[in-house]
């Protein structure tokens, strides 16, 4: 009877800490009236809700559709699949508003932390670095195990988050580093912690069958359609916006390409491999994620795709068995060739693209804009950002790999 006392007194832990710290912000606020008449603004239009919404809700349905459903591929496995899914998103999209807000949102003059539509997107991004943290060790731990990694990942991820972005002042709108590396590598960490010599007893119940497979297809059309709106949602309005869907759009449709191709010249008769359609298609979406606003060019999102698709099909036919053969890693949903790799990936890439950033390209405004460089920035020059995107990288590979939570201290049997 764990999991109904840690669900019920989580719960009550958040009520009560949201009563003392969150409140909503301009924004949300009924003195929005008396906001828009000081600052001369004309329109309700102007509101974020009205700019931000339309992403948030796809990020949302990425976050309890497209990652829930990606991950029912396995047969016997389908409904905790979902349903954990939804409980440690329902839980971590909580304590990252706390969390990210103690961080980025906190009005030092009341002590509150103000909450929008744009801190709704941040606490999915943050939830999404768990989900694929999940990933790794689907099927082979408790719901209430799941609760206490949601906890940690949480809070390492605001911590790494405001390190990588603030601190370190790199850039990642699509979270390539900050959520896809991150969470990969921290559940690839949590796995080697939890691996013990007979789970290769279990491998008879890894399979799929054919109708778990369609709904696991389900999920990546979901991710595969919505990932523009992931890597542009939190983007300056304008131009950066466009371009980051834009270059996603391109990435992920060259990304279909070469892991279709790929996965046929490695299956016997030519056939194709579904775990490689479901998982490498999207790989392109999360290489992309840190140069999305940048001035990629489009023909640079087809290669960056082009070449993700092959690493990460690749990544499934020979790295996976051998992670769990020789490295004692057990990679359930194969999350080191959908996410870690190509998070690395992205991060390269965007460091490359931003130290290659000229203004003649750019512009002087646009480089100011597209790279903050503004405050205690403003002398900042592109080959020093592309210094700061590698170290961002780091500072996500270290969080990922360095700290575990004590999962071992809840012995539950895996539903």
């Amino acid at each position: 009877m764990l999991l109904p006392a840690v669900c019920i007194v989580w719960q009550t832990a958040m009520i009560i800490l949201f009563g003392v710290f969150i409140r909503y912000n301009e924004e949300a606020d009924p003195h929005w009236v008396e906001h828009r008449h000081t600052n001369n603004i004309s329109s309700d239009i102007e509101n974020d809700f009205y700019y931000r919404y339309p992403s948030f809700q796809d990020v949302h349905v990425m976050i309890f559709v497209g990652f829930g459903f990606l991950m029912t591929f396995l047969k016997r496995y389908s409904f905790g699949a979902v349903g954990f899914n939804f409980l440690i998103a329902a839980f971590g999209l909580q304590w990252a508003l706390l969390m990210q807000g103690w961080f980025h949102s906190l009005d030092y003059t009341d002590g509150k932390i103000k909450i929008g539509v744009e801190s709704m997107i941040n606490a999915d991004f943050c939830v999404a670095g768990c989900l694929i943290a999940y990933g790794a060790v689907l099927g082979k731990v408790s719901a209430v195990q799941l609760l206490v990694m949601t906890l940690f990942g949480v809070t390492l991820f605001a911590v790494e988050e405001y390190i990588i972005l603030n601190v370190v002042h790199a850039r990642d709108a699509g979270g390539s580093m900050v959520i896809h590396t991150f969470g990969a590598y921290y559940g690839l960490s949590i796995s080697w912690m939890l691996y013990r010599p007979n789970l290769d007893q279990s491998d008879r119940l890894h399979g799929s069958v054919y109708h778990s497979d369609v709904f696991a297809m389900i999920g990546t059309l979901f991710l595969w359609m919505f990932w523009p709106s992931l890597n542009s949602a939190i983007t300056d309005h304008g131009d950066g916006q466009h371009r980051a869907a834009i270059n996603t759009y391109l990435a992920l449709a060259a990304t279909v390409l070469t892991t279709v191709a790929i996965s046929s010249l490695f299956q016997k008769h030519g056939k194709l491999d579904m775990v490689h359609i479901q998982n490498s298609t999207l790989a392109g979406g999360v290489a992309v994620g840190t140069a999305a606003e940048f001035m990629l060019m489009p023909y640079g999102a087809l290669i960056v795709g082009f070449c993700c698709g092959i690493i990460s099909t690749l990544g499934y036919v020979y790295l996976t068995p051998f992670m769990e053969k020789y490295l004692k890693i057990q990679d359930m949903c194969g999350i080191h060739n959908l996410h870690a790799m190509p998070g690395v990936i992205g991060g390269i890439v965007g460091a490359i693209t931003a130290a290659s950033a000229t203004e003649s390209v750019y512009g002087v405004e646009g480089l100011i804009n597209t790279f903050d460089f503004e405050k205690d920035f403003k002398d900042m020059v592109p080959s020093r950002q592309g210094g700061h995107q590698a170290a961002g990288l780091c500072v996500a590979l270290c969080f990922g790999l360095s700290l575990q939570p004590p999962l071992n201290v809840t012995t539950e049997k895996a539903q």
